[in-house]
């Protein structure tokens, strides 16, 4: 986390949680755990065990949020029709576990993990019931936005990868419920700048609901630096692969943390080496060599950025990488004017 007197305090707070979080954000993108999960190397009743440890983290935190709905600082942004996960992991779990719905909550997965939970999972639980039930419920707000702004930069892109891992391609949408949502103000299912307006609109929101507090700005900074790192105690509660990969490509950057098989770049832009590559795959004079130049564009920057967030696909770490992903591509379209 940012020293306080290096911060700006006078900044919005969704401007504060970007750059205040950064460091923890970095520092999440090296889990082991999370590499396995985003890889989709976790073993199946393995990925259901994190679904169910999720679903626990999910109701506890939208129970507080139920709560204390009409709180000034949490109302702007409280609208559980539009962000609940909590009704969607249950779902999920459920078609995973191949039990019915109404049954999932009594199953053997269920009821052991609530019998022993892990360590990280009992200590996230117990953090967020405190703020509850505290005198003063605003640093949920801290909560609520690490895990459901993550949940919206890059859903889409987890949401294929766990389904071509667990064999849930041709399931209709079952079983990956929880990387979805619909609309702001409703009519269908969120595509990406749909996705994009709903995260505008919950920072929107935020900065309404807390203003120009600065003590509270840092108490809620503070807050989701640690719920950064109550995430991460999740991803150490995770068991490794039964039958991991052979081997793995290398790291396009090595952050140097021997946490699992880092693979994000440093920067968040591009370095000067890559801008040249993209030059040389600028359109030609010709339509034909044009639309061929445009479509290896998107598929190299796809691939230079998939190494940078992909440990923000599905919401596990934050905003941060999805925003340098989009920026990404808004450049390469302004390059190429297309």
């Amino acid at each position: 986390m940012a020293k306080i007197h290096e911060l700006d305090l006078t900044l919005p707070i969704a401007t504060l949680l970007r750059d205040g979080t950064a460091q923890a954000h970095e520092s999440a993108e090296t889990s082991q755990g999370a590499g396995w999960l985003t890889r989709g190397e976790l073993d199946k009743a393995e990925y259901a065990r994190f679904l169910i440890m999720l679903w626990n983290v999910y109701d506890t935190l939208e129970r507080g949020l139920e709560q204390h709905a009409s709180h000034p600082v949490l109302s702007p942004t409280y609208n559980p029709t539009l962000l609940a996960r909590a009704p969607a992991l249950l779902a999920d779990i459920a078609h995973l576990l191949a039990v019915p719905p109404a049954a999932v909550q009594a199953s053997e997965p269920f009821t052991a993990l609530a019998a022993a939970p892990p360590p990280g999972l009992a200590e996230y639980t117990a953090r967020l019931r405190e703020l509850a039930a505290g005198p003063s419920p605003a640093p949920l707000l801290a909560h609520a936005y690490v895990r459901y702004l993550g949940d919206l930069s890059g859903g889409q892109f987890i949401r294929r990868r766990v389904a071509q891992a667990y064999g849930l391609q041709d399931d209709g949408g079952a079983g990956v419920a929880f990387y979805e949502f619909g609309k702001l103000g409703g009519g269908g299912t969120a595509g990406m700048g749909d996705m994009k307006k709903i995260k505008e609109w919950y920072r929107d929101g935020m900065n309404a609901g807390v203003g120009d507090d600065q003590d509270l700005k840092v108490t809620i900074l503070a807050e989701a630096n640690k719920a950064f790192e109550l995430n991460q105690g999740l991803f150490a509660s995770l068991k490794a692969p039964t039958n991991p990969p052979s081997s793995s490509p290398p790291p396009p950057h090595h952050t140097g943390t021997s946490l699992g098989d880092p693979t994000t770049p440093a920067s968040p832009s591009f370095p000067e080496e890559d801008k040249r590559r993209v030059e040389v795959l600028a359109p030609s004079s010709t339509e034909d060599d044009s639309l061929v130049s445009v479509a290896n564009v998107v598929a190299f920057i796809l691939a230079l950025c998939a190494a940078h967030f992909a440990l923000v696909l599905g919401g596990f770490t934050g905003e941060r990488g999805w925003e340098r992903y989009e920026s990404s591509v808004e450049w390469v379209v302004h390059r190429l004017g297309l």
